[in-house]
């Protein structure tokens, strides 16, 4: 039994972890995930169905809000670093990073990705990572795991054992640091300053231009071809070539 078995529920099928521990909450205690085998409702950022067959990592865990915690925008990249911490651990020849604000990618094909949902006093984070399989999406190219160097012998459940230490160890970094420390992890593990984005924000047009880092609450900074700079709160970033 690995170290951190005590602390993961896992169910065969659910519609959705993030979904479950929503309802849970109120007595969900930080430190414990629920991972499923299989999700049947899954969902990823700004409404996307997450396609879930047997074989990759759907699991979510609790943060309980803490008096003087940081601002939570922090806690979308601490996810992200997490992940890609664990990841790297396991697969140090693999090339991936991290993809604002907290995708993580294989070149430009995307292998994981993470939903967090404000619930009362507490933040729902959510994890799927293509372990196995990676599922064909019409809008974007995918990768698992097993397709990368290291990747074959790895399945979800030592994912979820190397990704539960290394969340404790982001999150700590957070609350110690705030988002600043997590910035500073973020950007070394992200797409370079100057790297060619696309960003789709609401309703208005895609706008196209260079990342030049994040400001302090760890927003996107979007450099224009006009020399201006737009601060991307939220959106969809591709990475140009």
């Amino acid at each position: 039994m690995s170290a951190s078995a005590h602390r993961i529920r896992l169910v065969p099928e659910t519609g959705s972890t993030n979904a479950d521990l929503r309802l849970l909450a109120a007595d969900w205690p930080e430190g414990q995930w629920l991972r499923a085998e299989r999700q049947t409702a899954g969902r990823g950022r700004l409404g996307r169905d997450w396609r879930s067959p047997s074989g990759n990592l759907y699991a979510s865990t609790l943060i309980r809000l803490r008096p003087g915690d940081p601002p939570v925008t922090g806690l979308g990249l601490m996810l992200g670093v997490a992940v890609h911490a664990a990841l790297s651990a396991l697969m140090p020849q693999a090339p991936i990073h991290l993809k604002w604000p907290n995708d993580i990618m294989a070149g430009p094909a995307k292998l994981a990705g993470m939903l967090l949902e404000r619930e009362g006093d507490a933040v729902v984070a959510g994890i799927g990572i293509n372990v196995a399989t990676a599922p064909e999406l019409p809008d974007r190219p995918t990768v698992a795991l097993a397709d990368l160097p290291g990747g074959a012998r790895i399945d979800a459940a030592q994912v979820l054992d190397a990704l539960v230490p290394s969340f404790d160890h982001w999150l700590a970094e957070w609350r110690q640091g705030g988002t600043a420390a997590i910035i500073a992890a973020w950007l070394p593990r992200a797409h370079p300053v100057g790297t060619r984005l696309i960003v789709s924000a609401g309703t208005d047009r895609p706008q196209q231009g260079r990342f030049l880092g994040l400001n302090a609450d760890g927003a996107l900074i979007l450099g224009l071809e006009d020399g201006t700079r737009h601060v991307i709160h939220s959106g969809d970033v591709g990475v140009l070539s």
